[in-house]
């Protein structure tokens, strides 16, 4: 009920419904967090996968960067477009590896790390190509208060209440990494007001 605050619901490869709500809320800021984001359904089935985290991602850069160039004067100067994706694009750790950082090439291993992997590489190329300030954040596995029970720690304590079998990826070797979703809502907000445009941050 914050009057502060709006909900649309609206599919991000629609460009026509993008541009309307670019047009209708005038965005000081863009933080793009939508994404199809289960690793197991795009290996059912990657084409959603491909639609929303690269179409999409495509449609609303192309909105922003247009309603970018229309701006004036301190508007324009302080606008941003945070892409939020994931450190699934560096691959999997072995057990004789070092951390990824933000230099880490790109290995991914499933359609979903794939398609975010292109998200990135989009945004880096309209940051370098048309000067549109971007960052981007890639983070490891949230975790927190009502998340979409088919994620994994949710999956796991409900299935275990309810005395059904748990499920394991893979053959259940493969390290995770989690964090806690306020902390990564705060370095969020810290890089979309502190980082550099055309940076990459890891959280």
């Amino acid at each position: 009920n914050n009057p502060r605050y709006n909900f649309e619901q609206v599919d991000i490869c629609n460009e026509n419904e993008i541009k309307r709500v670019f047009v209708k809320y005038k965005p000081d800021i863009i933080m793009h967090l939508a994404a199809e984001s289960h690793v197991d359904r795009s290996i059912d089935d990657p084409s959603q996968f491909i639609k929303t985290n690269i179409i999409g991602t495509y449609v609303m850069l192309e909105v922003a960067r247009e309603y970018w160039n229309n701006l004036k004067g301190e508007k324009k100067k302080k606008f941003r477009f945070h892409h939020i994706s994931t450190d699934e694009v560096y691959g999997d750790l072995e057990d004789n590896d070092s951390l990824f950082n933000e230099n880490t090439p790109y290995s991914p291993s499933s359609p979903y790390s794939a398609s975010k992997a292109s998200s990135d590489h989009l945004v880096r190329s309209w940051s370098r190509t048309y000067n549109f300030p971007t960052v981007i954040t890639n983070c490891s596995n949230n975790y927190g208060p009502y998340q979409f029970p088919e994620k994994l720690i949710p999956l796991m304590i409900i299935n275990a209440i309810s005395g059904k079998p748990l499920p394991i990826y893979g053959n259940g070797s493969q390290k995770r990494d989690w964090l806690y979703v306020e902390d990564h809502s705060t370095a969020l907000l810290k890089v979309l007001l502190e980082g550099e445009d055309g940076e990459t941050y890891n959280i």
